[in-house]
């Protein structure tokens, strides 16, 4: 099902067809030098696209990863999406996304986190949204802003130190 269209993508839900594609993408180092975990082996991968295939969490039914497609080619190059967490006492709600090596620096991060930004704004009618970052990951800190996220603090999150960025939603 599609969520989102952007100019150049298309995000609809992950599907268990996806799994090879996302594998692909999750077992590669390059791709997840900034995930806590690191690679994940194919039974890992597909522990999480079932989670997310099947609804994920069930207190948050319109968050969720999702396939970020080529809308040119049709092709499965990333996932991203929204996920909540709970930081230092207060609900939030991430935007994040991954891409395939090939479609780095061509601006893709930046289209999809600001159609997350609209979807969680306008849609989700959310009054604030964050991203998670490494403080070392220089290419995703530039995404962020970019897209209009600022920097608020450093965080530990479930063990892990990282760069808390967030943007309001905009007044009327």
């Amino acid at each position: 099902m599609k969520i989102l269209e952007t100019r150049r993508l298309i995000l609809r839900t992950l599907e268990p067809d996806d799994l090879d594609n996302l594998f692909a993408l999750y077992r590669d180092p390059e791709i997840r030098r900034y995930f806590p975990e690191g690679t994940l082996t194919r039974e890992q991968t597909r522990e999480e696209l079932d989670w997310f295939a099947g609804g994920g969490d069930p207190d948050h039914p319109r968050l969720g990863l999702w396939a970020t497609l080529h809308k040119e080619t049709g092709r499965f190059i990333g996932r991203c999406g929204m996920l909540p967490w709970s930081i230092e006492g207060r609900d939030e709600v991430e935007v994040a996304y991954l891409l395939a090596k090939d479609h780095w620096r061509q601006g893709l991060g930046a289209e999809i986190t600001r159609a997350l930004l609209r979807y969680g704004f306008e849609q989700l009618q959310l009054t604030r949204l964050i991203a998670l970052i490494d403080p070392e990951n220089q290419a995703s800190i530039r995404t962020a802003e970019r897209a209009g996220l600022r920097f608020e603090r450093r965080i530990v999150h479930e063990g892990t130190s990282c760069a808390l960025y967030a943007i309001a939603r905009p007044s009327d």
